[in-house]
């Protein structure tokens, strides 16, 4: 069976905002979180994972734009087995602005 997938939104005239989710640390945990947006054709701009202290839990960050499907997208990542919390930040969110530099 073949998986449609739908066309991406213009980005034009929206907002970029980060969504912090803590999952729980084990492989495949990125690809499901990935799959999700892919299939919506919902574009992510930046990532970043990290293993946090305890190592059983990582920490990532997504940056993507901020339009009408947005709150749609962040109930659906809220229901993923291994995802444990959501937080949404603005653009400005200091772990992409850090990394801005090594990127240009």
């Amino acid at each position: 069976m073949i998986e449609q997938v739908a066309e991406p939104l213009q980005q034009q005239g929206f907002a970029k905002v980060v969504l912090e989710l803590e999952v729980n640390n084990h492989p495949g945990v990125m690809s499901h979180i990935c799959n999700l947006f892919a299939r919506r054709a919902f574009n992510v701009e930046g990532i970043l994972c990290m293993p946090m202290s305890d190592a059983s839990r990582s920490r990532i960050w997504l940056l993507v734009f901020e339009d009408q499907r947005l709150e749609q997208m962040v109930l659906q990542v809220e229901k993923l087995v291994d995802v444990l919390s959501v937080r949404r930040h603005g653009a400005e969110h200091e772990v992409f602005e850090r990394l801005e530099k090594y990127f240009h």
